[in-house]
């Protein structure tokens, strides 16, 4: 009879685990399994989609505006948001821009030291102030708007990126932003899954109480995430600034919107504690073919369209983390 119960409980027991690891596989590459069919479907019913062309456009076209995702990745495993991110980019390209007037390396150098000291602010605010990353990033958003509109005169002066300037090789064609933004992505992976700093972020994200009790540096990791986040940001407004040969004040309303999505698509737990670079580059590839799909397809309702879109996806994958979330806590 003990026997018997035994192997029932250890069948429980197999069971339970099996339920888990299904559930924690289809959060982690259910993006990349949707971006694997939505890509096969596409290039099955469409000639052009596959071309390198249309690929190229894909790649160089949205390369830049991805960093935005990476860096949000830190911060929503912290369990926090940026919201400032859109503006950051913005003032970036502005930043790079005017630079660029002045010399290839202020032009280089002075839009990541603009975003990692706001982003440091920022992080102060959250960590030692303890005040709401959303609070906090929200102002942040309508702050460097402000500020970007006194810099540019309301909008009146564009700073434009002199054709014989060598910043302004760093965002043409396609493969130099592909591979200054893989490159990065790689540092982040290994950053996240290779150091303490990554396991840090997990911890606090899953518990923050209990990462306190561990002895773990929690303020001065949300913090580093970020300035983390703002120096992304405004680097990769400035190679944006770069691709554009100017800096434009309209650009970048939104971004952050899209940059949450692509994360969440890609796994990460908006509640924090949980995802991982290589989800965020399915999720940013997914939305990113995905738009390229409703450019072609359905160009005729604008971009209302795909921000409807980005929006159906952000909640069925939230709804579905939350129901994958519950499965495992009742397994």
């Amino acid at each position: 009879m003990t026997s018997t119960v035994l192997t029932t409980a250890g069948a429980g027991t197999a069971r339970s685990t099996l339920g888990e690891r299904i559930a924690s596989q289809i959060q982690r590459r259910g993006a990349l399994a949707v971006l694997v069919l939505v890509v096969a479907i596409a290039s099955a019913t469409s000639s052009t989609f596959p071309t390198w062309s249309n690929i190229s456009s894909i790649l160089g076209n949205n390369a830049f505006v991805w960093l935005l995702a990476l860096g949000m990745t830190f911060v929503i495993i912290t369990g926090g948001i940026d919201l400032s991110v859109g503006s950051m980019y913005a003032l970036g390209g502005v930043l790079g821009a005017y630079g660029s007037t002045h010399g290839t390396w202020l032009a280089i150098l002075l839009p990541p030291a603009v975003g990692a000291a706001w982003g440091t602010v920022q992080g102060l605010l959250v960590a030692k102030a303890r005040m709401a990353p959303f609070i906090v990033t929200l102002v942040g958003l309508l702050g460097l708007r402000g500020l970007l509109q006194a810099i540019t005169d309301e909008g009146a002066t564009t700073y434009l990126v002199p054709q014989h300037s060598a910043f302004r090789p760093l965002g043409a064609g396609t493969w130099t932003p592909v591979l200054i933004v893989a490159a990065l992505f790689a540092l982040g992976a290994l950053l996240l899954t290779r150091t303490r700093f990554g396991a840090t972020l997990t911890a606090m994200g899953g518990n923050e109480n209990a990462a306190l009790l561990l002895g773990l540096p929690v303020a001065r990791a949300k913090v580093l995430v970020y300035l983390l986040s703002g120096t992304l940001a405004a680097a990769a407004g400035a190679l944006g600034g770069a691709r554009l040969g100017s800096g434009v004040t309209t650009i970048g309303v939104g971004y952050e919107l899209t940059a949450i999505a692509s994360v969440v698509i890609g796994g990460t737990l908006l509640t924090g504690g949980s995802g991982s670079v290589s989800g965020t580059v399915s999720g940013v590839l997914l939305l990113a073919v995905i738009h390229n799909l409703i450019d072609h397809y359905f160009s005729q309702y604008g971009s209302a369209f795909t921000d409807t879109v980005n929006g159906a996806f952000l909640a069925v994958v939230v709804l579905m983390q939350t129901l994958l979330s519950r499965t495992q806590q009742l397994e």
